[in-house]
């Protein structure tokens, strides 16, 4: 391979991952200390995440996957395939397929909870946790947020029901979905055409039948969690000892206090509270995310 001038763009690496039955997609881009991201929805793939938090990978290997089941990792797969404890499998899969002892790791949204739940097992392989827009961490922060949205938008919830209703939704329509997600996330991505561009990745690797497989396998990750009403994962976190830092928009349609939950509970755990900022911050903000993330992982 011929060295690479000073200034030139590097390609992304990419290709998929035979573990246990699936092919996951993988995406790396960028040398350095490795940085794992995790994707949120649980309905959702990596492509959201992009372009902005390729920004990080000027000193870092970041590395991207699609949980399986989802995207670009859908092929060959089952809703009854996947559960909690088979997503971490396939995070550390991952991990000595790469050939790393440890390494960085960021979850945004539902993949704050995967990462949380990585990391309580296997301390000693995470040097640094960030957590992105964190999704709550017990079944109690769950039903705030419920009930924080009811509060906050009250006329939401009855245009995503419409929706959900219809019969194109239940044939997992692409122009449905985005109709659907235009509600979702419409009062915390407030700039119409960023707005427009994320809902548009959102989707951009899902054919109706991935969106169907992919609401069937959300809904088996929340009934491990935060649907269970003993979740809880407050406590246990007071035991970790992991570097973490926690990053979340004062306008996020998860409720602040949710992320400062986790954060109080990791010790040493620094909370950046982004102000005028919602769920999406790599999206509203990606310079002053990237560079919190990127200070946080230069300490050794």
């Amino acid at each position: 391979m011929p060295p690479r001038r000073s200034g030139q763009a590097q390609p992304a690496r990419e290709g998929h991952l035979a573990i246990r039955g699936a092919r996951l997609f993988v995406r790396e881009l960028g040398d350095g200390p490795p940085l794992v991201v995790l994707h949120g929805g649980p309905d959702f793939n990596h492509r959201y995440l992009r372009p902005e938090l390729d920004r990080l990978a000027t000193g870092t290997r970041v590395v991207y996957y699609d949980q399986r089941g989802r995207g670009l990792s859908s092929d060959g797969v089952a809703p009854d395939d996947v559960d909690l404890a088979g997503e971490i499998d396939d995070l550390d899969a991952l991990r000595r397929h790469l050939g790393l002892a440890t390494f960085a790791l960021l979850g945004h949204s539902w993949g704050g909870v995967l990462a949380l739940e990585y990391a309580l097992r296997h301390p000693d392989r995470v040097s640094h946790l960030v957590l992105l827009n964190t999704a709550p961490a017990s079944h109690a922060d769950y039903l705030a947020l419920r009930q924080h949205r009811r509060t906050r938008e009250p006329g939401i919830a009855a245009v995503m029901q419409a929706i959900s209703q219809s019969p194109a939704y239940a044939r997992g329509d692409l122009d449905a979905e985005a109709a659907y997600y235009r509600a979702h996330f419409g009062a915390t991505v407030r700039d119409a055409e960023q707005l427009a561009d994320l809902v548009g990745r959102l989707r951009a690797d899902f054919s109706p039948a991935d969106v169907l497989k992919a609401r069937a396998i959300e809904q088996r990750l929340y009934g491990g969690t935060w649907l269970d009403t003993g979740y809880d994962r407050l406590a246990t976190l007071a035991g970790l000892a992991t570097r973490a830092l926690v990053v979340h928009g004062d306008r996020d349609l998860i409720p602040l206090a949710s992320a400062a939950h986790v954060a109080d509970a990791i010790a040493g755990a620094r909370l950046v509270v982004l102000r005028d900022c919602g769920h999406f911050a790599h999206v509203e903000r990606p310079a002053e995310v990237c560079r919190e993330i990127s200070a946080f992982l230069a300490r050794r």
